[in-house]
């Protein structure tokens, strides 16, 4: 027989940062607390470890015979169309046995914006008393990446009757920074930084930085373990979970 519980790995990019991984091992306490029925595992794409194919290869040695693997990712780009693919082959092919579903990122998904993401962005932001907000991303090279920041600007801007505009902290204009300036040029006064960053790390304190030289009143903390974000996870889980399994019967018996 195999473990009854679900082997589920949270996978982050990964930053020479420790608050980073801290941000990772508190949202990985948080669902696992959620979650006392799954075997719920931190991993890593770079920087610290352990890397996603060896989380799974110990879940299939542990006699797992399927696992889950979030990203803990805002967008589809490089890293969630090919890095985590890429972890999830190797570690088939050191566990056969083990079948391993990817998970959808946190973003939106076929265009559309999780309600439990805006959540956790608001709750994040707060009682602040803005009248316009930056929403500051990492920054990614692909479009369709970009466009689906794009989407959770529109809908955090429709939920809160506020305009938010999207800033990036490097691969893509425009710095958080040259967004407030040039709000403030139309008039706003009360602008708030809203962070569509799952943990602090360098580029985080870069895109912070750039905002305050411009004049921004209130800055949002980055998502790490808040609530709405830990039910996301969850949801993600879920959802991958529910797919059936060519062969997962005869793996179970």
């Amino acid at each position: 027989m195999w473990p009854a519980r679900l082997a589920v790995t949270l996978t982050a990019h990964g930053s020479r940062d420790p608050r980073a991984a801290r941000a990772t091992e508190a949202l990985t306490r948080a669902v696992a607390l959620r979650h006392p029925e799954w075997e719920v595992r931190a991993s890593y794409l770079d920087h610290a470890g352990p890397r996603p194919r060896a989380v799974l290869g110990a879940f299939g040695a542990a006699g797992h015979r399927r696992a889950v693997l979030v990203p803990l990712l805002l967008t589809s780009a490089y890293h969630g169309r090919v890095d985590v693919p890429g972890e999830i082959v190797a570690a088939r092919a050191g566990q056969p046995a083990l079948a391993v579903e990817q998970a959808e990122v946190l973003g939106p998904v076929g265009g559309l914006v999780p309600e439990l993401l805006l959540d956790g962005l608001v709750s994040r932001l707060g009682p602040a008393d803005c009248d316009a907000l930056v929403l500051a991303a990492a920054g990614t090279r692909s479009s369709g990446a970009r466009a689906t920041v794009e989407q959770s600007a529109a809908a955090l801007s429709a939920r809160l009757a506020l305009p938010c505009r999207v800033a990036y902290a490097s691969a893509a204009p425009p710095l958080s920074g040259d967004v407030v300036r040039d709000l403030r040029a139309d008039g706003y006064g009360r602008i708030g930084l809203v962070s569509y960053f799952l943990a602090p790390g360098l580029l985080w304190d870069s895109t912070v930085a750039s905002a305050r030289s411009a004049g921004v009143r209130t800055v949002a903390e980055p998502l790490t373990d808040a609530p709405a974000v830990t039910e996301l996870v969850s949801l993600r889980v879920r959802e991958a979970a529910a797919r059936p399994v060519a062969g997962l019967a005869a793996l179970a018996s």
